[in-house]
């Protein structure tokens, strides 16, 4: 049945989808869309660690952008704004990994794949590795759900009830870390966050409660996956950037339409 490319490409979109929704709602409610920029940019040194030490990609992504993620947690609390730390991450991160690449002996590097994305090429083991890497995100993100969502909207009130607003802003790093690795070879490092912050943008301009919206994004992250492959297959358009698109479609829909519809202002 996985012998089919197109079919081996839904099930991936489908697998980024479920984690990108609810994990992509935290960084909207934390405006931390620059973090998944500097995560993404992380990933392609994590690329070429990966190629140099002949490690697992996605391990390899994993660490490097939670090394990343840790670092900037340690030095934000030494005077740094974490703008400026998130600054030198992405830019620093995506510099190192090109020049990284360069230095591989015999290795021929196609970057466009790592940075846009290859859904078309996922084989069966790739298919695995992110079932089971999204699968584990989402086991997180459920376990600490209420948690994570009073340290998001409320600090002091999650402090009060002996909740730790630093460590769930760990966690979710993690997460991030692990949706990043997933992810690489669906949409690619310079279009995950899209898939983060768009379907959870467009969510919330219709849902009334927290798990609405990380609902309603899921759900428009699925269909712009599936549509965005069609999309591919039948006008012969890049598999990637049509999965964005489609996700753009559903916010600018979500947003002249539905939310005036709804009586949703501000």
């Amino acid at each position: 049945m996985l012998d089919d490319f197109l079919l081996r490409a839904t099930l991936a979109g489908l697998a980024v989808a479920l984690v990108a929704g609810p994990l992509g709602c935290f960084v909207v409610w934390r405006r931390m869309a620059y973090f998944g920029d500097a995560a993404a940019h992380a990933a392609i040194l994590g690329v070429a660690l990966s190629l140099a030490f002949s490690i697992s990609l996605f391990l390899g992504v994993a660490i490097t952008v939670a090394g990343m993620a840790l670092a900037i947690s340690a030095l934000s609390g030494r005077g740094w704004a974490v703008d400026t730390l998130l600054g030198v991450a992405a830019h620093g991160g995506l510099a190192a990994g090109l020049i990284a690449v360069s230095f591989l002996p015999g290795v021929r590097v196609d970057l466009m794949a790592y940075l846009f994305g290859d859904i078309l090429a996922v084989g069966r083991i790739d298919l695995a590795v992110i079932w089971s890497g999204a699968l584990a995100v989402l086991a997180l993100l459920i376990w600490r759900w209420p948690h994570l969502l009073l340290a998001t909207l409320n600090a002091d009130l999650a402090v009060s009830r002996g909740i730790d607003p630093r460590r769930e802003q760990l966690l979710m790093t993690l997460a991030l870390a692990g949706l990043v690795a997933v992810a690489l070879k669906v949409v690619g490092a310079l279009l995950i966050t899209a898939m983060l912050i768009i379907p959870a943008a467009a969510a919330r301009s219709v849902a009334r409660t927290p798990e609405a919206m990380a609902l309603g994004a899921t759900g428009i992250a699925a269909l712009s996956a599936v549509g965005g492959l069609q999309m591919s297959a039948r006008l012969d358009t890049p598999a990637g950037p049509s999965i964005v698109v489609l996700a753009v479609v559903a916010f600018v829909l979500g947003s002249l339409l539905l939310r005036p519809l709804l009586g949703r202002h501000g």
